[in-house]
């Protein structure tokens, strides 16, 4: 049986004590080194909670012997920085999303982990769940005929004023941040073909970032994909693919609990079948890709780059 991979946190954000310690800590595989901050009392707090070395500093945690990989949860504008460096330390890295804000510097970084011969990892946790290989096999048993368009949307409810997320200078809006999920699901079905024909964002009053969006987007051969986002909208997270002849719905798409049921509504001339499917933890399955990359010495990166095109292919195009 292989070792457990020690893995150390760069900062204490939310996701980070909320989401993905957790998962370290459950996880076999994993072995929880150390955890970062540049507020000591907060990293010995967050240290106690879960059983682990507490650092002072974000670059004294690179510096360590013990640490094999990290995780990033910081603000998308200091990705690149600490990603950077934690690659020339030769430590594997689990990012949040998105990987930096930039094509350019995630094309370099990727590079950088390629010659490094390190895991690099874009934590984009939905890509994890089965249920949308179930959907991918759907469409690849004709279920549908030819698929034709894709339908995604990904809302949520207005964030508290202090919110990073509001923040330009911290990478945020809505783009990056919940854009992300329906943009990446267009390219995980449709392809790495699929280009931007048109894009409209807007900043709600008194924001700084922009906090809505929408874009279309589509392929050589004329499937097109809409996607839609918001962070000061109801909540909702679907996708719904359109063939020749039916049509698939997901709904809870991107951030279903661990206990969710999962469903897919298959919708066709013979009526609807709703597909059932057994609960999964994508935050589990995601720990469990990073493990499995991590042991291989490297992690796909090819749609980790073209989403970093596209997105900022409908930041340009948005005006």
């Amino acid at each position: 049986m292989s070792a457990p991979v020690r893995i150390g946190v760069l900062g204490c954000a939310d996701i980070a004590v909320r989401r993905m310690l957790p998962a370290f800590t459950a996880s076999p595989d994993v072995e929880v080194a150390a955890v970062a901050s540049r507020d000591r009392g907060r990293a010995e707090g967050t240290a106690g909670r879960f059983g682990c070395r507490p650092v002072h500093g974000y670059a004294e945690l690179l510096d360590r012997d013990d640490v094999q990989a990290v995780y990033v949860p910081l603000p998308a504008a200091l990705h690149a920085h600490w990603v950077e460096a934690a690659l020339e330390a030769g430590k594997h890295v689990l990012a949040e999303k998105p990987l930096t804000t930039d094509p350019d510097t995630t094309e370099r970084l990727l590079e950088l982990a390629g010659k490094q011969g390190v895991a690099l990892m874009e934590n984009v946790m939905f890509l994890h769940h089965p249920r949308h290989e179930a959907v991918r096999r759907l469409v690849a048993d004709g279920r549908i005929g030819e698929p034709k368009s894709l339908h995604a949307a990904f809302t949520i409810p207005p964030l508290p004023d202090s919110d990073i997320r509001y923040d330009p200078g911290l990478g945020g809006g809505a783009l990056a941040d919940v854009g992300l999920y329906p943009l990446r699901a267009a390219l995980h079905f449709l392809g790495p073909e699929l280009e931007v024909i048109g894009a409209r964002l807007a900043q709600g009053p008194g924001r700084r970032v922009e906090t809505s969006g929408a874009a279309l987007l589509g392929t050589p051969d004329g499937v097109t994909a809409h996607v839609t986002f918001g962070m000061e909208h109801a909540y909702l997270s679907r996708y719904e693919l359109w063939g020749s002849e039916g049509r698939i719905t997901v709904d809870r798409a991107f951030t279903p609990p661990a206990d969710f049921v999962p469903l897919v509504g298959l919708h066709t001339s013979a009526g609807t079948e709703e597909i059932r499917l057994t609960p999964a933890d994508q935050v589990a399955a995601t720990v469990a890709a990073f493990v499995a990359s991590v042991r291989a010495g490297h992690a796909p990166g090819a749609d980790t780059l073209r989403q970093a095109v596209l997105l900022d292919a409908v930041r340009h195009r948005s005006g």
